[in-house]
């Protein structure tokens, strides 16, 4: 009849000691060797967007002391406790607090600091008020970079990122961004780090592709609401917002095998759009086709849907692919982006089904043109 607390110490790797030794590292391990009563992890040959989110932040901070991370326990997965070891006195772990990590964010972006908030995207919903509250109203200068956003394999609908966009461009002064590789990642970061208002920056749980036609000195700098034109193509244009640019070049080139050229951009933002990108594919009644790993809901290709009607009421000609309106099981973060159709092979098949459907359409509004006025069906209100 009277309030209890229960302060539960817990102590991870009971019967397992390699994580009892090492509770961090075990907590979501990547497959490991067993060898008696040692584990250990065979080496990647791939970086991943986490680290090269910490490298790219490292760098920043190097050359600006007034850069400081914030992170809500987490740190081992946003790769701040990497930042942290070279960084010790400007990397803050505030504990399972998100909302707490964005508050004093706030507070130290009113004091003249450069705050950088890591944050699982998933988790992010949980400090949405004091983003609004304190970075988005006050307009404050905070970049808020959102690792495991979209499908993340076996951790399951609990972990997947699948609303920081929505949730994200309702806020007034708010940027959105997401880079498709380490390069846009750094150019992401030193941009919106430039920036007096709030910025959010979103990637993956996965490797970074590698090639050397996005190579840094390949790779042009980031301005404010402007797309990236990785591949041209009359036939169609596809949209890809964040890393799902790789499997759009990926399907364009399965295309080009059966004669159908389809134009790929990186498209960069989704809060503000490129427009003027957005109203030269209209006006030459290219059919396009948004891909992101991100619900449909609120997301990127909605952004566009909403930008086409104003530009082009009809937007006809827009096809939208991303994850779907349901939670997805626990599978590898490939066969995911499969089921839910924006790898290469869905990204491909989407295309040749809407370029289908638009000769169909064609074919049939030539009919109706040939066809003598008396047969016309009159429509009345």
């Amino acid at each position: 009849h009277h309030p209890v607390v229960l302060h539960v110490q817990t102590e991870k790797g009971k019967g397992f000691q390699p994580a009892k030794e090492d509770p961090c590292t075990f907590h979501s391990p990547r497959p490991f060797k067993l060898e008696g009563e040692s584990a250990s992890f065979p080496e990647s040959g791939s970086a991943t967007f986490t680290a090269g989110f910490a490298g790219a932040l490292m760098e920043q901070m190097e050359r600006d002391e007034r850069i400081v991370a914030l992170t809500a326990a987490m740190p081992d997965g946003t790769g701040l406790a990497q930042v942290r070891r070279r960084f010790g006195d400007r990397v803050l772990d505030v504990g399972i607090a998100e909302s707490a990590a964005a508050d004093i964010a706030a507070g130290l972006a009113k004091a003249g600091w450069k705050p950088v908030v890591a944050i699982y995207s998933t988790f992010l919903q949980r400090s949405f008020d004091m983003i609004f509250q304190e970075a988005a109203l006050q307009n404050l200068p905070i970049v808020f970079c959102l690792d495991r956003a979209g499908l993340v394999g076996g951790d399951g609908a609990v972990h997947h990122g699948f609303c920081d966009i929505a949730l994200l461009r309702t806020l007034p002064n708010m940027i959105l961004m997401a880079p498709m590789d380490e390069s846009e990642l750094r150019a992401a970061l030193r941009f919106a780090l430039l920036c007096e208002r709030p910025a959010a920056i979103r990637y993956p749980r996965d490797t970074m592709p590698i090639g050397e036609q996005h190579s840094d000195t390949l790779c042009p700098e980031f301005q404010l609401g402007k797309a990236r034109r990785l591949r041209s193509g009359r036939d169609a244009a596809i949209l890809a917002y964040g890393s799902a640019a790789h499997h759009a070049l990926e399907a364009a080139e399965t295309l080009q095998t059966e004669h159908l050229e389809a134009a790929v951009y990186s498209a960069r933002f989704a809060k503000p759009l490129d427009r003027e990108l957005l109203s030269v594919l209209l006006a030459n009644d290219i059919p396009i086709l948004t891909v992101e790993d991100h619900a449909l809901a609120g997301g990127f290709g909605s952004a566009v849907l909403e930008a086409a009607q104003e530009l082009q009421p009809e937007g006809r000609r827009i096809h939208r692919l991303g994850i779907p309106d349901r939670f997805i099981a626990h599978k590898s973060r490939p066969e995911q982006l499969a089921e839910v159709g924006i790898d290469a092979e869905g990204i491909a098949q989407a295309v040749r089904k809407m370029l289908v459907k638009s000769e169909t359409e064609e074919e049939r509004r030539l009919t109706r043109e040939e066809k003598p006025r008396s047969t016309r069906r009159k429509i009345t209100s």
